[in-house]
C-alpha cells in the first residue's frame, strides 16, 4: 500500500510539472501545439485519469511506459524546448 501511495505522489507531481510546462509552452512559446500536446500528455500522469482510462478501456498504462515517456518529455522540454528562455519571457510579460 505504501509503494502505491508513493507512486501516486510521484505521478501527480510529474503531472503537475508537465501541466505547468505545457501552459508555459502554449502561451509563451513559439509552438502552441507542442504546449497543448504536453497538456494532454500530462493528464496521463494524474492517478484519477489513469483509473478512468482503465475503467473505460480496460487498458492499464504500465509504469515503465510512464517513466520512459516522462524522461523523454523532460529531455525534450529542457533541451529542444528552451524552457528557461520561455520562463524568462513569461516573467517579463507578467511583471
Amino acid at each position: 500500500m505504501k509503494i502505491k501511495s508513493i507512486s501516486n505522489l510521484i505521478s501527480s507531481l510529474l503531472a503537475i510539472l508537465l501541466l505547468f510546462i505545457g501552459i508555459i509552452n502554449t502561451f509563451w512559446g513559439n509552438d502552441p501545439v507542442f504546449g497543448v500536446g504536453l497538456l494532454i500528455l500530462s493528464l496521463l500522469y494524474f492517478p484519477p485519469v489513469t483509473k478512468l482510462i482503465k475503467q473505460k478501456t480496460g487498458f492499464n498504462i504500465p509504469a515503465w511506459v510512464k517513466i520512459v515517456l516522462g524522461l523523454l518529455l523532460l529531455w525534450v522540454v529542457l533541451g529542444v524546448g528552451e524552457l528557461f528562455g520561455k520562463i524568462e519571457l513569461m516573467i517579463k510579460d507578467l511583471s
